[in-house]
């Protein structure tokens, strides 16, 4: 198969492999067809998150589905962070800028925690997971983040593995500068870094009791974000950045395009 530039990239659940066929969900059949406007030979990239990513072409187009031809393998899949971004939602059009946006910075896993002070009572999953995968096919990283059911932050940290350090972004000024926390954590690193967690309250902060609360875990350290008051959505990714940065896969040569 003529390797051609990919016009499109999408995420399958389908196995992947030279030869195969895969028939893509009515509403990607519509993105490529009516939205992209490609035909029969156009080339298209798909990852599935196990298999690596996958040159195909399109084979045939009808008005709400299409085949998609597998050839080469385009890259290999390969093992990124395992780093988790827990937070308190925000109103609608906040959330979906801090859920696409950790997407693009690595996250593995997002969990979405009720806090005493969290200013909305509703998250919708399903929205999440697709914004999810939709910013994971254009940032090109070959995974989708777990996107977890939102859970009260005493649950969440009942069963939080002891295993991995919580970092826990203190508004209070009592924290540790994070830089300083992840220089120590990463001298224990292997590869993509050590299994963290990143812990960010709503705009009002923690309450007291969930102050005392996490203070008394031995695998949280609260950490500080700078100078300055941050809203909640910086905080994280500003929080995510220095992660990746200091001890994750930004210490990766950028790959090829």
């Amino acid at each position: 198969m003529t390797q051609a530039k990919p016009k499109a990239r999408i995420y399958v659940t389908d196995d992947l492999c030279e030869g195969g066929v895969v028939s893509p969900q009515a509403e990607q059949a519509h993105y490529l067809s009516r939205v992209m406007r490609l035909g029969p030979g156009d080339a298209v990239s798909l990852f599935n998150g196990r298999d690596g990513e996958w040159q195909s072409v399109i084979g045939s187009v009808a008005k709400k589905s299409c085949t998609l031809i597998l050839g080469e393998r385009r890259r290999e899949q390969s093992n990124e962070p395992d780093l988790w971004l827990a937070f308190a939602p925000l109103k609608k059009n906040r959330t979906d800028f801090l859920v696409e946006k950790a997407t693009e910075l690595g996250v593995a896993r997002l969990i979405p925690v009720f806090t005493d002070q969290t200013d909305t009572g509703r998250v919708r999953n399903d929205r999440l997971e697709q914004i999810a995968i939709e910013a994971a096919e254009q940032c090109e990283r070959l995974s989708i983040p777990a996107v977890s059911g939102p859970l009260k932050l005493p649950d969440l940290l009942t069963d939080w593995p002891s295993d991995r350090t919580l970092l826990v972004g203190d508004e209070t000024g009592g924290g540790h500068p994070i830089a300083r926390v992840l220089r120590d954590l990463g001298n224990a690193a292997q590869d993509n870094g050590p299994p963290l967690g990143l812990l960010i309250g709503p705009e009002g902060g923690f309450s007291r009791a969930e102050l005392d609360l996490l203070t008394k875990l031995p695998f949280s350290v609260f950490v500080g974000l700078g100078p300055r008051i941050l809203r909640a959505e910086t905080a994280a990714l500003a929080g995510l950045a220095c992660i990746q940065s200091l001890v994750g896969d930004w210490m990766q040569a950028p790959g090829s395009r």
